[in-house]
């Protein structure tokens, strides 16, 4: 009996329909009709199972921003971060002292109570409980949801449960939940119908790993079975069970088209986190649509997609990626006196992390009766108004071969700051046909625009067409027909001096006759090289006539075979490279670790044999390994035999390398 097209595969439904080799394009936009999801149509609570999974579903590559929220219980005091509940118990901290000025000893004011309700050292009643604004309140779901699509978001969504074991939807698992208590709503249900009304994916996000794995390691002992079960005290057994129940019911309940979790996923033993990603993915298959789980840990970017918090990498990095950056510095939910980041820094952030191959998802911090405060607003009416006019750089683009050029240097791991870029600070994305390049300008360039990654010695224009200034408005052009290209960059006469229009960053439309030329010069060379760190200064060696399995080390820069290395292009924008001396190949043999040793073999086609060179400016590249993301870095170690490790692409010269012919 043959499956029904539901339980098919996308390649083997075109298999079984018969449409092969070129049919295959178009055939695939008639069976998108039939057939949300990509991958296969089966999973089992196995790594080599989950792993087929594709992590990064096209919908979320093409949908580049997003927003969700730290809004909670933790959000009443409305003091120092969210980490109040569990802060508020250690004696001598400010969350401490606070709470005992405020409420009372933690011992009989306890945290719960802010769940329950009770009055304050002063008489006010005290209690997440959110009001509907049809009952009186101020919380509005279709009013928030609304703000989310005006500002650009494709997506969005809350944070379901945070480290403080209260759920915001109608659990059965936990009687710790928004229906049962305090607001008495399920507030999970009436954000996703209101998102899913603005035709927004849902996103889901659960911090719960963290509850009983130290979160609230300062609350004494509980008696009462129920506060063991909110405090996170109820041993490991019982603890995973009930991580993986909550999981359970939010995929079942409201059916996520993301689901973030937190760090420490891998406390979870690994056989309940494989029952979640099989669940999940068989879920996905049963409802017909492409699904995205994140991690910080736990997981692995071949099934899933990772997570930066506040940051990401210095270069273009692949698999695509994501960060979970916020409006404010000092805390994730709303607290009184917060401060904000500006909107410029946070667009710029937006604008440098899609040009390396990533997707934002930006929190804001509502306060706790459901007002999102003018501040927050106004960021994401700032977004709104950049991407509604200048959003076909940013949706359904990719990440071209290089992501920019400029002084100014962002990304380079988790924790990064937002900056604000300058007018020579140019960010490129690229149309999914590869016939438009988009140059991204974060401030006005004045009366020239140069571009120098466009220099006549890296690449040929012969077939540019068009270069055109995105408009004030949508959908408007101003032609930029004045236009020069030498050894030095294109240079493009831009209507004045003074920027014509208000802009937090202003776009280069470049059409092409065909696909987008591809970047040559000294980029790629064909003949040997040498391959020099941009921290030690020494170059990168074979050793010689050394066996399969030994270490890449670095050396000064002598006149000998074993620094000689040749590129050569395996397809897709990466290459293996070929030691001159004992022609191995350096090799990741899959070692994900930072601080693992590059080593040697002989070519076998494998990913972890494959690396991409990502510019990181001033002629440099980050040399990153197609198996593990890893690049190579000299581990700022000047002496001469020292090895050459592996480490996540980041801002640093130790994984910065110069490439020249010889």
């Amino acid at each position: 009996m043959s499956p029904s097209p539901l339980h098919l595969s996308r390649r083997n439904l075109l298999a079984a329909v018969g449409l092969t080799g070129a049919a295959t394009v178009a055939g695939l936009a008639n069976v998108r009709l039939a057939l949300a999801t990509v991958g296969p149509s089966s999973y089992t609570a196995s790594w080599s199972s989950v792993d087929q999974h594709p992590p990064a579903a096209e919908w979320f590559q093409d949908a580049k921003f997003g927003i969700y929220y730290h809004w909670g219980v933790y959000s009443v005091p409305a003091y120092a971060s969210e980490w109040y509940p569990r802060n508020m118990y250690n004696s001598g901290s400010n969350e401490n002292n606070h709470h005992r000025s405020v409420y009372g000893d933690p011992s009989v004011w306890p945290y719960h109570n802010f769940i329950n309700g009770a009055p304050d050292r002063a008489g006010n009643w005290v209690q997440f409980a959110p009001k509907l604004r049809s009952a009186g309140g101020n919380f509005d779901p279709d009013e928030w949801a609304q703000l989310f699509a005006d500002a650009g978001a494709r997506f969005a969504g809350p944070v379901a449960e945070h480290h403080d074991g209260f759920s915001m939807w109608n659990s059965s698992v936990n009687e710790w939940n928004s229906v049962s208590r305090g607001p008495r709503l399920d507030l999970l249900r009436l954000q996703a119908d209101a998102i899913r009304a603005r035709g927004l994916k849902l996103w889901v996000s659960l911090h719960h790993a963290y509850n009983f794995t130290g979160y609230f390691q300062w609350v004494p002992g509980q008696s009462d079975a129920s506060l063991k079960k909110l405090y996170g005290q109820l041993g490991g057994t019982a603890e995973y069970q009930l991580w993986y129940d909550k999981l359970r019911e939010v995929i079942d309940g409201y059916q996520p088209d993301i689901i973030f979790q937190d760090f420490n996923l891998s406390q979870i033993p690994e056989s309940q986190r494989l029952n979640f990603l099989s669940y999940y993915y068989n879920r996905a298959v049963a409802w017909n649509k492409d699904v995205v789980a994140t991690y910080k840990d736990g997981f692995n970017n071949r099934g899933e997609v990772y997570d930066f918090e506040r940051g990401g990498p210095a270069g273009i990095q692949t698999p695509y990626w994501l960060t979970d950056d916020s409006v404010s510095s000092s805390s994730w939910c709303y607290t009184q006196g917060i401060g904000y980041y500006s909107t410029r820094s946070l667009m710029h952030a937006l604008l440098d992390r899609i040009s390396k191959n990533g997707t934002m998802v930006l929190n804001i911090a509502p306060m706790a009766d459901g007002t999102i405060p003018s501040g927050q607003r106004a960021i994401l009416q700032g977004f709104g108004d950049h991407l509604s006019r200048f959003g076909e750089s940013v949706y359904a683009t990719r990440a071209w071969s290089v992501y920019g050029e400029g002084p100014t240097q962002m990304g380079g791991g988790s924790f990064q700051t937002p900056r604000e870029g300058t007018g020579q600070d140019i960010r490129f994305t690229r149309s999914k046909d590869n016939t438009v390049l988009y140059a991204i300008v974060l401030g006005w360039p004045g009366g020239t625009l140069h571009i120098t990654t466009l220099g006549a010695n890296r690449i040929n224009l012969s077939t540019l067409t068009s270069a055109r200034l995105l408009g004030s408005t949508a959908g408007t052009y101003v032609d930029l027909p004045n236009r020069t290209q030498d050894g030095s960059g294109l240079h493009l006469t831009m209507p004045s001096s003074n920027a014509p229009f208000s802009a937090l960053a202003y776009v280069v439309k470049l059409t092409f006759a065909g696909q987008i030329p591809a970047l040559g010069g000294g980029s790629t060379p064909t003949g040997f090289v040498k391959i020099v760190n941009g921290t030690t200064g020494l170059v990168l060696d074979s050793g010689g006539s050394v066996g399969s399995g030994s270490v890449v080390k670095q050396w000064s820069d002598v006149s000998s075979p074993n620094l000689q290395w040749q590129l050569v292009d395996v397809g897709g924008g990466y290459y293996r490279i070929v030691n001159r001396a004992n022609g191995m190949v350096v090799d990741s043999w899959g070692n994900a670790s930072n601080g693992a040793s590059a080593l040697q073999a002989p070519w076998n086609g494998g990913n972890n044999q494959q690396w991409r060179l990502a510019g990181v400016g001033n002629g440099r590249y980050q040399v990153i390994n197609r198996g593990t993301g890893t690049a190579l870095d000299g581990m700022g170690n000047a002496t001469v035999g020292s090895t050459v490790c592996m480490w996540a692409p980041n801002g640093s010269t130790n994984n910065h390398w110069t490439i020249t012919a010889l």
